[in-house]
């Protein structure tokens, strides 16, 4: 795993982000010491249409009735 200096990656941002795509994660030190990384976006894919059929979902019968707390506010 590659290590790079704040500095170097803040004025080398770019061309990091292209190292990043192509080879992976790249860690960011602060004299030394790892204090973040750098890694690509792992894809998820598109969205499947229905893929929540078959849950259970429940709604009760009266949810859009006005609540009895507002019913002065009416």
């Amino acid at each position: 795993m590659k290590t790079v200096g704040l500095f170097e990656a803040k004025t080398h941002l770019a061309t990091l982000v292209d190292q990043v795509q192509a080879e992976g994660t790249i860690v960011l030190t602060r004299r030394g010491k790892p204090v973040a990384e750098l890694r690509p976006i792992e894809s998820k894919g598109p969205r499947k249409f229905g893929a929540s059929k078959g849950s259970l979902i429940y709604m009760a019968p009266d949810f859009n009735e006005p609540l009895e707390d507002f019913k002065d506010y009416m």
